[in-house]
């Protein structure tokens, strides 16, 4: 039997690449979509042309009842997981924090911090029973270091790292481990508010002169949830080009 994988916010961007990743190495895949459901159908579709199972599963994991929704039915439908990650997210327009709305910042911590919280807490019991998976978070390089005009973005993927790191210590007795990709400045929907100049300037401004690709991170997500890291648990890997040395 197979390996198992539940990546929220599969349908589009890094979520996708991973997802065709970890399908490509012969893993079952459940692939949840919040909204961007033609993308996630085509994905799927791609994925059983590779004859492993690749399921859809529409839910907005900012909600507790959908996240336990959405680990449950991923359960009944490919069996128990083997490992989760949690990609889901959101971003604002650059801004600063002065002109944010409460509703501005509850959204992005709604969804990039407290989804991880609500799929986690539905996803973590099976794994315990089991004494044994992955868990991968996506955080951020504004995460680590802190981006101007970005401080909503930045709270909550520092908030990820933070919980990564506990829940890493929490887990370990398990034998679940636990670990964050923190990318730098890649080429996603994600950054749609930057012009293709203000991208480019991005890339010139890293050690390796580009911005990153999704499918280079959905590589470092890949690894931490194999048994190729089998000894590793609490740490972030930066995928960011040199961006932070």
């Amino acid at each position: 039997m197979g390996s198992r994988v539940l990546i929220t916010g599969a349908s589009r961007g890094i979520g996708a690449a991973a997802a065709r990743l970890f399908g490509q190495e012969g893993w079952d895949v459940a692939i949840n979509y919040n909204h961007s459901r033609d993308e996630a159908q085509a994905l799927a579709a791609e994925l059983a042309g590779l004859s492993v199972k690749a399921i859809l599963i529409q839910a907005d994991v900012s909600d507790p009842e959908q996240a336990e929704r959405l680990v449950r039915e991923a359960e009944e439908a490919l069996g128990p997981l083997d490992a989760v990650v949690c990609n889901a997210g959101v971003a604002l327009p650059q801004q600063l924090l002065t002109d944010t709305t409460a509703d501005q910042w509850r959204r992005v911590m709604s969804v990039d911090l407290d989804g991880v919280f609500h799929t986690l807490q539905a996803a973590i019991p099976g794994l315990v029973r089991r004494k044994a998976g992955a868990i991968v978070t996506v955080s951020s390089m504004w995460g680590v270091t802190g981006g101007s005009c970005e401080v909503p973005y930045s709270a909550a993927k520092a908030g990820v790292i933070g919980l990564t790191r506990a829940l890493a210590k929490e887990l370990g007795p398990s034998h679940i481990r636990v670990n964050c990709v923190a990318p730098g400045v890649v080429d996603t929907g994600m950054n749609g508010h930057l012009t293709r100049w203000e991208l480019a300037a991005l890339g010139e401004e890293t050690p390796l002169c580009r911005i990153g690709r999704p499918e280079e991170i959905a590589q470092a997500i890949l690894f931490l949830a194999s048994e190729r890291a089998s000894y590793i648990t609490g740490q972030v890997l930066r995928v960011d080009g040199g961006m932070i040395i």
